[in-house]
């Protein structure tokens, strides 16, 4: 159901790299994080904790704990919004949230990012939220 899913996560100068690593891993536990450095508009330092889970397991894993552990009225709601033409699902995690281990999804703000590659053939839109939407559906 999903090819795979990319992360991203900005640790502003006044949180931690472990602190924010360990959330990412929360709700991705496989992912090899890589970190890179960048500098803000204000010159203030930068983390950009990313990278990529893409093995079946783990994806499914990701999926089947989504469905769990997340409100499925509003995923349903909000799937047409945040999938985009080429069948990437866009979903942000609460930081602080995830590092509780509790998987909050944010419209916008201080976020874990994660573009979620559904596998639709072909790649369209509708053909991946109706393969989303069917799996919630399933799953209620």
């Amino acid at each position: 159901m999903i090819h795979n899913i990319k992360f991203r996560a900005f640790v502003y100068e006044d949180e931690s790299v472990d602190e924010i690593s360990q959330a990412i891993l929360n709700i991705l536990p496989e992912a090899e994080i890589e970190a890179e450095e960048a500098e803000g508009l204000l010159e203030d330092k930068i983390i950009i904790l990313s990278g990529v889970v893409s093995k079946k397991r783990y994806t499914k894993t990701f999926f089947n704990t989504l469905l769990e552990w997340t409100d499925l009225d509003k995923l349903n709601d909000d799937l047409e919004r945040k999938m985009d033409e080429k069948g990437n699902w866009f979903l942000r995690f609460d930081k602080q949230d995830a590092l509780d281990e509790k998987w909050t999804i944010l419209d916008k703000g201080d976020s874990i990012h994660l573009k979620v590659k559904i596998a639709a053939f072909p790649a369209k839109k509708q053909i991946a939220v109706d393969k989303v939407r069917q799996a919630i559906n399933d799953s209620n």
